[in-house]
Order: structure tokens, then C-alpha cells, then sequence
């Protein structure tokens, strides 16, 4: 800890005796074109909020605002006959200018009878709930969020959250696998590094945040041409490359460096491009953590503009991850508990394809085909001992191959969106692994590979009623696959859904979705193999949510909102673990692969509760979030009974502010508190010598599933930023807690009982006893293991 202050007094000390340059030479520029068909709107025009600045669109529909001091700015967007924009928190700088193209929807309404005022907070026909979009600013200044989307996430209501690194996306109560990721229209699997197999978390995020514009974050009313979620769905939409000339951003953090360029290959195509590599572990070492994670990734986008008909888009996303354990960092009995279980978890993956995006006068055509692949490994040797044998050796292989054509257009008030999709999938898996049935241990060996195609149809229209007040939407998808002959028929999964608006005032509305929503279960445990047969193909179905969500909206005068919201999600035909007797919803938040194993299709669920957000965006120097969540998550156990699940909350509240000072300086803290979660007990048979040596750890007790629940606990983050802008140079510096409080979450661990010398560091083996049965067993012991540390970070980031 004392050595990050001294390095970051260090770099502090350089910058503070950096030239800094306050000239007014910052430029905001861009194209103005009607989002339809994507024709230029020439005599547009483009307002400064707060300010004298402005510009109005030439023929082309181009415009450039000059001039402007570097720092935040917050923009109006208007021409006749459309609905205006509103942005916020546009940053400025010097160095590079800013690039901004806006697409604007024709306005329906009456204009003698009715003036529509652009709202600060998005709102889609398909979407009037639980949709929040979020700029690149506010995930960049986010207390504690160290620059990662999915830990940004959870300071909004209906997130929960641990005190722990990983960044398990747990979404009104789902399990972490239910949510998807768009990337500019194109799909992919995981944005986490070192990303649990069939869920979506991980411990660090692998997304570039100087590449992101904005990002629309959907907990619930999921448009038709968005499937295969129940939880979320993400839809990152990326900035474009500089067009003028060659630019570059440099990242430093407590955990990876970076290197961002961008710049014009042609007159009609733009580059984007960033590698970075992580020194992780680092600071997993100056944390005392017994694993040693390292990871490089690499994110491009190229964009062409053929003609004002037609854009195509290249576009690449890839990771690779490398594990070690520290065995030489037994100094603690928590640290050796570690050391036995884990395995080495070695990992890559990548997403690329293209979207053809093709106007006409009526509307537009998205085309996207795309190629994902993951592949995951995980082994363990006997004692950590390469010269022994292993105990657990796992391969794996996920490869998806997608189209997917869609089409937009209205006619007066009236949208439509329809389109189709398919997809060539191809999985491969090599297990071998010692598995305890009951008190007994068995040998699990088998290779196991299929392909399947998967395919779907959507469609949705919207309509704007009484003057645009009233708005509601409906539409339908309909999915199916290969697998089984029950998924084969794509009106199985027949997937109807409607929304409402009504606007109520011109500040307040109601807003209402209701729908049922189909997700494929994870390709563990399609893919699994019994006595070489695939014994879950005729046991498996789609899993079923259907979920009803309805709220209120009011916004301010002084750009903020608040909206209350209500959901209520029943799901059915969740996967059913056999071997185990637990549903696969209360699994997903460690590190590997879950749902390897036989199931069936039997498990029921439901998640309920209230939400409740104030959101103030940049006003007079002030911004934040107030967030409180009510929310109960309950699975079936093994008797059939709702039980709660392992992300039943109960109680989030999240309190985010943010002030920004004069010099360029901004200051953030975020406050969480929440009630602890279930857990299950461990199981009496846990310390049998022939298990423990398997499992390395104690077996959960799943005929007591949840019964138990960790303490609650608060977490303080603090977050500050000071920037220079020069005229060529812009540096921003900022240091970040995580955690500065040290919560931590304790519950009881069973661990050997080995002797400990004179430090207290564990050392040799643990003795050994028989039972009244003659069963030989382990002498074990209970410890407190605390999950949650302070965190410290410091980073630079600068553009030139």
C-alpha cells in the first residue's frame, strides 16, 4: 500500500510540473443524417448548452463548432419535422478533435397540437422500461469501477454484487448466465477475462472503454431481434476511428497498460485499434492471493463508408488468459485451502465478423455475420506435483458461426422491425475428473463433440397513438435447433411479447412490458456424455422465463429522473443437476465450467421485487445515482420446494455522486450496502479421505441447499481525477479505492487440520482418524473465510 502512494505522489509530482495549455482550440465535428435511410440533413442545427456556441449543417448534413475551451459539454440537436437530441457530458480536448455523428428520427406528431422536448434519459418504442443507457464518461469516472463496464453495472438497481473481484453479472435475481452481448450489432459470448464456462463473469473485464460511445443496458423488455436472454442484454455501440489524421491514447493502470491508435486508412475508411497487457499478477501478489493470473487482449474496428447507401464494418474482439499458481505462497491455512483445490485455468477466445448496414427511402437493412470461438482448459496434479498424475484434466471447445438479417422501417407512425437468423454451432469436450457419488468416488472419462444449428425468425411493430403520448409495440420471436426433436420445432419456443407508454404529463409517464423469453441451455451441459452416450439430449429444453414489468417515469427540469419499477419473472424448465439434486440457476459465480454434468428440465423458479432510481446527470458541477433495489430469488430444490436461490438479495441500496472542481479536478465516491446471501452448509461426509483428495475442498451439503446466509456488508469506493489539456497532449491521472472501508464477507470454511510451525504457516499433512464405520477420514478444522479486499488503484491515460 505504501509503495502505490509513493508511486502515484511520483507521478502526480510529474504531471503537476507539466505545461498545461488552457487555449480555447477544442472542436466538436460530425454528420447530421436522418436515421431512416441515413440521407443528410442539411440546416440542422447543433447547440452548446450553456453557451453562445453552435453550428448548423451544410448540404452534406456535416457541421463543425470551434473554439471550445477543453472540458464537458452537453449538446441539442434539432431540425424541423424530427424529434430532438439531447447528449451529455461530451468531452472536449485540445489535442484531437471530437467526432460526433447524430441520427435523428422523423417526428410523427402534430406540431400545431403537441411540442415534443428531447428527454436526457433513452427511450425506445420496443423498450419504455427498464432500459438504461450509459455514456463513456460515466463509465470511465465510476468509483471503484476502475474503468470496467460490469462493475459500472452494478451501481444501478436490480444488481447485485459481493465484495469480491469478480464481475458476476446477477441481474434481478438471474443466474449469471442469462445475459447477452452486442458489440455494434454483432454477438458475443463473454466480455470477461478468464470467463466462467456456460455463465458470463470473470475478474476483469475485456472490453477497451476508449472505444465505447454509449451503452443501452436492457434488465428486462427484450426487443424481438435480441434473443437466447432472460436476465439482460447489452448492446455496446463504439465510436468511430479519426478521419483527419493519425491519433493515439496510452493507458497505464494498477493492472494492465494499453495503447490505443486510430486514424484514416482511405478517404472512406477509419481505423480503431487497441492491445493491452495486463501485470495482474502483480497486484494479485501484493494481495497475498495464492494465483497468479496474467491476460493480453485486442479489440479492432474498420469502418467503410461506400456511399450514403451503405457502410460496412469490420470487427474483432479476442483475449488470452494464462494462469499459475503461486505454490510457494502456503503462508497462510487459507492460502494452502487454495492451492489444493484450484486448478490452473488457462484460456482464449475471440469474436470477429462484419455488419453491411444498406439504406433505402423507406427504411434499413442490418446484415451481420460473425465467428466466435472459446477454448478453456482447467487440470489439476495430485499435491500440485507435475510429476504425479492428474486428478482433473478438462478441454473444451465452443464455436459459434452466425447470420442474422434484419430489417427497419416505418410508414408514418407505424414501426416495424423483422428478420431472421442462424447459426452453425460446433462444441468438443475432454473430461477426465474423480467425482464423489454420495461417499463413494467414481472416474468420469469421456470425449464428447456435436454440431447443431440453430435458427429464428422475429418481428415487431410499433405505433404511436393520441398525438405520440400513447406508444405500444408488440412482436414475436420463435427459435429452434437440432439438438432434440422437443427444440427442433421452433413454436415450442414461440416468444410473444408488448409494450406500452403513456405519457401522462410531459414529464411523467407509465410504463409497462410484459413477455416470454426462451434461452438454450449452456453447451456443458448439451454436450455432455455418459457410457459414450449424449444422456441429456432427450431430457433438455429450452428454459422458459416469462416476465411482467411495469413503472413510473418522471424527469426533471434540471435533467435528472426518477422512476420506480415493479417485475415479477417466472421461469421454468431451468436444467436440473442429477447428480447433485440443485438447479443450475444457483450456480455460475467461480472460476472453470458449471453444468457438466447429467440433468433434466425440471426446475422452476421465480424472482420478484420493486426498484427505485434517482438519476441527476451533469448539473452545475453536481451528478449521481440513488438506487434501491427490493428483490427475492427462489429455485426449487431438491424436494421440489422454492427455496432461496444463491442471488436472493433481499436489500441493495447504491449511492454514487460525483462533483467536478475547478483546474480540471472531479472527485467520485460510491456507497453500497446489501444484505448477505445464501450459502449451503457443508456436507458431514466431506472430509473422507478418498473425497478430500479428489475435491481438495469440503462438498456442499445440497440437502440443506440455501439454508444458510452470509453477514451483510457495506462497501466505500473513492475515486479522483485531475486532467491537463495541452494543445497537442491531454493527460488524466486518477487514483481509485475499491473497497476502502475492507468489507468483507465471512462465512465458515472447512479446511485440514495440518500443524502449523512457528509462524503459523501450515506444514506437513493432516493426521488422519477412522469412524465408528472404519471409514477413514481427515481431522479437519472451521475457519473464517473473509472475502473482500481493499483495493487501490492509479492509472494515466493520455492522448496525442
Amino acid at each position: 500500500m505504501k509503495s502505490l502512494i509513493k508511486l502515484f505522489l511520483f507521478f502526480s509530482l510529474c504531471l503537476l510540473t507539466t505545461s498545461s495549455i488552457e487555449a480555447q482550440t477544442g472542436v466538436i465535428k460530425g454528420r447530421i443524417s436522418n436515421k431512416l435511410n441515413n440521407e443528410p440533413l442539411p440546416f440542422a442545427t447543433v447547440q452548446v448548452i450553456g453557451t453562445t456556441k453552435g453550428a448548423q449543417t451544410d448540404e452534406e448534413g456535416n457541421y463543425e463548432i470551434t473554439g471550445l475551451e477543453a472540458k464537458l459539454y452537453s449538446l441539442k440537436i434539432g431540425f424541423v419535422g424530427f424529434k430532438d437530441i439531447q447528449v451529455f457530458e461530451i468531452q472536449v480536448l485540445n489535442s484531437k478533435p471530437t467526432l460526433l455523428d447524430f441520427q435523428m428520427e422523423e417526428n410523427t406528431a402534430d406540431l400545431k397540437e403537441v411540442v415534443i422536448k428531447a428527454s436526457p434519459f433513452r427511450k425506445t418504442e420496443e423498450s419504455p422500461v427498464s432500459l438504461r443507457t450509459i455514456g463513456v464518461t460515466e463509465i470511465a469516472r465510476n468509483p471503484g469501477g476502475n474503468r470496467d463496464i460490469s462493475k459500472v453495472i452494478q451501481s444501478l438497481p436490480g444488481v447485485t454484487a459481493t465484495p469480491a473481484f469478480r464481475n458476476d453479472l446477477i441481474i434481478r435475481g438471474g443466474a449469471p448466465n442469462e445475459n447477452r452481448f452486442y458489440l455494434d450489432d454483432m454477438e458475443v459470448p463473454n466480455i470477461n477475462h478468464f470467463a466462467t464456462q456456460g455463465a458470463s463473469g470473470g475478474p476483469v473485464g475485456m472490453l477497451n472503454v476508449t472505444f465505447i460511445k454509449e451503452v443501452d443496458f436492457f434488465s428486462g423488455a427484450f426487443p424481438a431481434n435480441r434473443g437466447n436472454a432472460m436476465s439482460s442484454v447489452f448492446n455496446f455501440r463504439q465510436r468511430e476511428g479519426a478521419t483527419d489524421k493519425w491519433r493515439f491514447t496510452a493507458n497505464m493502470g494498477a493492472s494492465d497498460v494499453g495503447l490505443t491508435a486510430e486514424g484514416p486508412l482511405s478517404k472512406k475508411t477509419s481505423f480503431l485499434f487497441s492491445a493491452r497487457h495486463s501485470y495482474l499478477q502483480f497486484l494479485f501478489s501484493a494481495l497475498d492471493l495464492p494465483f497468479l493470473p496474467t491476460y493480453t487482449d485486442a479489440q479492432m474496428k474498420i469502418k467503410h463508408k461506400v456511399n450514403d447507401k451503405n457502410e460496412i464494418t469490420y470487427l474483432f474482439l479476442g483475449a488470452l488468459d494464462q494462469f499459475k499458481l503461486a505454490l510457494d505462497n502456503r503462508n497462510t491455512e487459507s492460502n494452502a485451502y487454495i492451492l489444493d483445490n484450484l486448478p490452473v485455468t488457462p484460456q482464449w477466445n475471440y469474436s470477429n465478423g462484419v455488419v453491411w448496414k444498406r439504406f433505402n427511402n423507406t427504411g434499413y437493412w442490418t446484415f451481420v455475420a460473425s465467428r466466435s470461438m472459446l477454448d478453456n482448459k482447467a487440470y489439476k496434479y495430485k499435491n500440485n506435483d507435475e510429476t504425479l498424475p492428474k486428478i482433473f484434466d478438462y478441454e473444451s471447445q465452443e464455436i459459434e458461426n452466425k447470420l442474422r438479417a434484419e430489417r427497419t422501417t416505418r410508414l408514418g407512425k407505424w414501426k416495424f422491425l423483422y428478420g431472421v437468423n442462424y447459426e452453425f454451432a460446433k462444441y468438443n469436450n475432454f473430461t477426465f475428473q474423480q467425482r464423489n457419488i454420495v461417499d463413494s468416488v467414481i472416474t468420469i472419462n469421456y470425449k464428447s463433440d456435436f454440431t447443431m444449428s440453430k435458427y429464428g425468425g422475429f418481428a415487431q411493430v410499433s405505433r404511436q397513438l393520441a398525438d405520440d403520448r400513447l406508444t405500444l409495440s408488440g412482436g414475436f420471436r420463435i427459435d429452434g435447433n437440432s439438438y432434440n426433436a422437443e427444440m427442433k420445432n421452433p413454436l415450442n419456443q414461440f416468444s410473444p411479447r408488448f409494450s406500452l407508454a403513456y405519457a401522462l404529463t410531459p414529464q411523467l409517464s407509465f410504463n409497462f412490458n410484459t413477455g416470454i423469453y426462451y434461452q438454450l441451455p449452456p453447451y456443458t451441459t448439451l454436450g455432455f456424455k455418459q457410457d459414450n452416450i449424449f444422456v441429456n439430449q432427450d431430457r433438455l429444453k429450452y428454459i422458459q422465463n416469462s416476465q411482467l414489468v411495469g413503472g413510473f417515469e418522471y424527469n426533471t427540469k434540471f435533467d435528472a429522473k426518477f422512476s420506480i419499477e415493479g417485475y415479477f419473472k417466472r421461469y421454468k424448465n431451468y436444467p436440473f443437476l442429477l447428480r447433485d439434486q440443485i438447479t443450475l440457476a444457483n450456480l455460475g459465480a467461480d472460476f472453470g465450467a458449471i453444468g457438466n454434468d447429467a440433468a433434466d428440465s425440471r426446475s422452476k423458479g421465480q424472482t420478484y421485487g420493486i426498484e427505485f432510481l434517482y438519476q441527476q446527470r451533469l448539473y452545475k458541477g453536481f451528478y449521481g445515482i440513488l438506487a434501491y433495489t427490493y428483490g427475492r430469488s427462489e429455485f426449487e430444490d431438491r424436494n421440489g420446494n422454492l427455496v432461496p436461490s444463491a442471488w436472493d438479495s433481499k436489500h441493495i441500496l447504491i449511492a454514487t455522486l460525483g462533483y467536478q472542481f475547478k483546474k480540471n479536478w472531479e472527485v467520485g465516491i460510491k456507497y453500497r450496502a446489501s444484505t448477505g446471501l445464501p450459502y449451503t452448509p457443508d456436507a458431514p461426509e466431506s472430509n473422507i479421505v478418498a473425497l478430500w483428495n479428489v475435491n481438495g475442498k469440503a462438498l456442499p451439503d445440497y440437502t440443506q441447499l440455501n439454508t444458510l446466509r452470509t453477514n451483510g456488508f457495506n462497501t466505500f469506493d473513492f475515486r479522483v481525477d485531475k486532467k491537463w489539456f495541452g494543445k497537442k497532449v491531454t493527460w488524466n491521472l486518477y487514483f481509485d479505492i475499491q473497497n476502502m472501508l475492507g468489507a468483507a464477507v465471512s462465512t465458515p470454511q472447512t479446511i485440514l487440520d495440518r500443524p502449523l510451525d512457528a509462524d503459523l504457516k501450515p506444514i506437513g499433512d493432516a493426521p488422519t482418524y477412522r469412524d465408528s464405520k472404519g471409514i477413514l477420514r481427515y481431522k479437519t478444522k472451521v475457519i473464517e473465510n473473509s472475502v473482500g479486499t481493499t483495493v487501490p488503484s492509479f492509472g494515466v491515460q493520455v492522448d496525442f
